[in-house]
């Protein structure tokens, strides 16, 4: 009797073991989908069952950690759940995620110390441990990541006995794409298709590689994107990916992929957000704005702060900068810093400025964008975004101020680039700085007139007398290159001599060098009715100078 009861108890905890496991399957199922809620759920209830069941905590973490909607709480929540679990067992796994939790938090320090101790516990021998560092360093999500830290950990799981986990090779190629490399986060990705072809993630990550190199490269990654469906149609971000891709070139094809994605999504805060998209993106602002409302108000007191973003895009769109502004700061104000872009400050930016008052704030985040942008083109078409914004107002001041900041930004500063930056300081009255401007410009095209000839007029606008002589050696300068081709530098040198012909005229006071130039102006444009007026009337005879009438006396 008592063989048989033991028996059954064996055989008792043997399902109940079994059963744990393939919930904690389905649990890791629902998050690799991201599922994030359907996951939470499932590993709350085999904590519930089990409060000792680690990995079970460490997935609830990661639930809670992972969504694009989480929040500083959610964070410390998670903080709060490993450290909970740590007094009682000094478990690798969750020190690892403590560490997760760091980098999220911008503690790579604090994060690193933690990941070192999680990996010396085990000797670097636990694949789940090593796989758990990699990730939380290679997460794309994750700005403070250490990539090559990534790659070294997750190059020692490789290594570990019958390995076969392609998990971990998806990790290493987000780990060696974080760090520039390209071709062996493919290989990478490929290696873990070799291991299971129908690991949808793999094809996904592939893609998504594929479309940050542009358009140009799209009929390779929607045949990854279509392998992943074709391999697991559960698979729920490929239809968000092409979504997105969609959703600004072609939006009844992108509502057709917002389905797909809801049909195989957790319904959260995010699908009640790309509803509201599509009406954005369909051109009903009012509507998109209404509906942001309306899902602000259901979800409490942490809504998508996504949601803030389509309404002030939508105000941005309706001409109404003010709560443009106020929704963009509330966007930026919930957001996670590593989700914001710089099409995110930029557009704030433009909205602060024509709000009035706030040019100072929109500098500093013009700034932000630029900051954020890894390509000189890309920081170069900001700054001349505003440049040109303010060129078109007449405000040269701030034209000047831009295009000089793009003088900054390039490498090789041409012709273009110095004449925008200096004309711009002329016409703001800022003539030192256009000098300034024009003198770079000289030296490195000396043999062009322009450079030379500008110098000379903001000069001549600063010694408005002439006492000074500034102006001379530029207009010096731009008679001696003018000469080349009188054809083509008539303008400039017509009015290089007609500095000459005051500085002879009001300084040398020289009636003849003055006729001289007169001349040289008029043999360059016969018709320049100032230069023909003045000439005739140096051309009268000189008049003696009356004599005062004698007093006399009777």
């Amino acid at each position: 009797m008592y063989r048989i009861k033991t028996g059954l108890l064996l055989f008792a905890l043997f399902v109940m073991k079994t059963t744990q496991s393939q919930t904690l399957e389905e649990g890791k199922k629902m998050l690799y989908y991201e599922r994030y809620q359907s996951a939470r759920n499932i590993f709350q209830k085999l904590i519930e069952a089990n409060p000792q069941q680690v990995e079970a905590v460490y997935y609830l973490g990661q639930c809670m950690i992972l969504p694009d909607e989480s929040t500083s709480k959610d964070l410390a929540e998670a903080k709060s759940l490993y450290q909970s679990k740590l007094q009682a067992t000094n478990n690798p796994l969750l020190i690892a995620g403590i560490g997760h939790i760091e980098l999220l938090q911008g503690n790579a320090t604090e994060a690193r110390r933690q990941f070192d101790a999680a990996a010396n516990l085990t000797e670097k021998k636990n694949l789940m441990v090593l796989n758990a560092i990699g990730f939380a360093n290679s997460n794309p999500d994750t700005k403070n990541g250490d990539a090559a830290y990534a790659i070294s950990m997750l190059g020692q799981a490789k290594t570990l006995k019958k390995f076969n986990d392609p998990d971990v090779l998806v990790n290493l190629g987000d780990a060696y794409r974080k760090n520039g490399d390209g071709g062996n986060a493919v290989l990478s990705y490929e290696a873990a298709l070799a291991i299971n072809p129908k690991y949808a993630r793999a094809n996904y990550r592939i893609g998504r590689l594929y479309e940050t190199q542009g358009r140009g490269q799209e009929s390779i990654f929607m045949e990854h994107y279509n392998k992943a469906i074709a391999s697991d149609e559960d698979y729920a971000p490929v239809y968000a990916a092409l979504f997105n891709y969609y959703y600004e070139t072609d939006i009844s094809k992108a509502a057709e992929y917002f389905e797909k994605w809801l049909a195989h999504s957790d319904t959260d805060a995010k699908s009640c957000y790309y509803k509201t998209a599509i009406k954005y993106a369909q051109g009903y602002f009012l509507e998109a704005i209404s509906s942001a409302d309306e899902c602000i108000s259901k979800e409490g007191e942490n809504p998508y702060p996504n949601l803030f973003g389509v309404k002030a895009n939508a105000y941005n769109r309706l001409k109404d900068s003010v709560n443009a502004v106020v929704n963009f700061e509330a966007y930026l104000s919930r957001q996670k810093p590593e989700k914001i872009t710089s099409g995110d400050c930029l557009e704030y930016a433009k909205n602060l400025s024509k709000v009035g008052g706030k040019d100072s704030l929109a500098i500093v985040y013009v700034e932000k964008a630029i900051e954020m942008e890894s390509q000189e083109n890309a920081k170069l078409n900001i700054a001349k975004s505003f440049a040109q914004s303010y060129e078109a107002k007449k405000n040269f001041k701030e034209a000047a101020r831009w295009y000089s900041r793009m003088l900054a930004l390039k490498s090789n500063p041409g012709k273009v680039d110095l004449y925008n930056a200096g004309y711009n300081f002329y016409r703001a009255a800022n003539y030192d700085s256009a000098i300034s401007v024009f003198t770079t410009y000289s030296s490195k095209f000396p043999d062009d007139i322009f450079g030379y000839f500008m110098s000379g007029k903001a000069s001549w606008a600063i010694d408005t007398t002439l006492q000074l002589g500034m102006a001379t050696p530029y207009f010096e300068k731009t008679i001696q290159l003018g000469l080349t081709d009188t054809v083509k530098n008539k303008a400039q040198l017509i009015t290089a001599y007609k500095y000459y012909v005051s500085l002879a005229a009001m300084v040398k006071k020289d009636r003849q060098l003055t006729m001289d130039y007169i001349d040289k102006i008029l043999a360059l444009d016969p018709n320049d009715t100032e230069a023909a007026k003045n000439k005739a009337i140096l051309s009268q005879p000189a008049q003696a100078p009356k004599k005062k009438p004698t007093s006399g006396r009777p």
